[in-house]
């Protein structure tokens, strides 16, 4: 097996990452953003001849290239959107998983080609689409959506501060003639926000219309959703996250559901409503060191969070091991 490209995508807090993911040799694991294949490759030299993993993402230029990995009868790639993945889980016969991961914002792959339209920094068409083939592009959200509307997707997404300023300004631009192109709307946003430090101005317009456009916060509440219908007792599910947005999603979903059971240890059940079903592997967020960020600058805002799902509840006449 060749080791992943690191042109495509280096991965951010692999080893830590891959170390959470694990659970069992012989278990069935889903890679959901398989990008470069940087995590997955390395969980794959760790498991068994009896294993299972399924290499998920919405571009099909990941899984043309990494498609040597194909080759492994362990392997299956799959199209798709994690948001989806019981369905997807159900299209390849498989039932609840030992370990999910997810690698979320884009790729190294995705930001350096310029016909992606995802980087300010190389001019390209703005599309912005993870599945060329998905939905409109990002050109009609920026031509077509009223000044309000856009206002509020880069408030809302982006964290833009001054969206309003950006979104008139896009207003103006666009009325002139329609913004095409990647360097367009990076000269709009700049000349309206002015340059102040070393991150460009349109850093949080071009991250807003890029989560709009991949509908991605609205995956990733579904993928959050289904955990309990995804992992397998025991499982485990590892995100990665690069904003605050995705970030708060994740750390609330794994925090109700973490077990606050009252009841006595000798109860027969929990009858206090909240036995939980994840347990958290670490009490605080995972982050990159100075080395990792010396070596791969894009990880430097990567927070990793992970969990594993608790044994299912005894039957009825057991101890359910509450507070004792």
């Amino acid at each position: 097996m060749q080791p992943p490209d690191p042109a495509y995508h280096l991965p951010a807090l692999g080893p830590e990452a891959v170390a959470r993911w694990f659970s069992a040799p012989d278990g069935v694991y889903v890679d959901g953003t398989l990008g470069g294949c940087g995590h997955a490759r390395a969980l794959l030299a760790r498991l068994g001849p009896g294993s299972r993993l399924v290499g998920l993402d919405r571009d099909p230029d990941a899984l043309a290239a990494n498609r040597d990995l194909a080759r492994d009868p362990r392997v299956r790639l799959v199209q798709g959107d994690f948001g989806d993945l019981p369905a997807v889980l159900a299209r390849c016969g498989l039932g609840p998983v030992d370990g999910v991961l997810l690698d979320l914002g884009v790729s190294s792959h995705q930001l350096d080609e310029g016909a992606r339209g995802f980087s300010f920094l190389r001019d390209g068409p703005l599309d912005m689409r993870m599945d060329p083939g998905a939905g409109p592009p990002a050109s009609a959200l920026v031509n077509r959506a009223p000044v309000a509307e856009l206002a509020r997707v880069i408030r809302a997404y982006g964290e833009e501060p001054r969206a309003g300023r950006v979104a008139r300004a896009i207003d103006r631009a666009r009325r002139r003639k329609p913004l095409e192109t990647t360097g367009e709307l990076a000269r709009v946003v700049e000349e309206a926000l002015g340059r102040r430090g070393a991150k460009h101005p349109a850093t949080r317009t071009f991250q807003a219309l890029r989560i709009a456009v991949n509908r991605e916060l609205d995956a990733l509440e579904r993928f959050l959703g289904a955990l309990d219908r995804v992992l397998a007792p025991g499982g485990r599910v590892v995100v990665i996250s690069y904003h605050s947005l995705e970030d708060r999603l994740v750390k609330r979903a794994l925090r109700e559901a973490q077990p606050r059971c009252r009841c006595p240890a000798r109860a027969p059940r929990c009858t206090c409503g909240t036995p939980g079903w994840l347990r958290p592997l670490e009490r605080r967020v995972v982050r990159p060191g100075p080395d990792e960020i010396e070596r791969n600058p894009r990880a430097r805002s990567a927070r990793l969070r992970a969990a594993e799902r608790l044994p299912d509840p005894p039957p009825d006449g057991e101890p359910h091991g509450g507070t004792p």
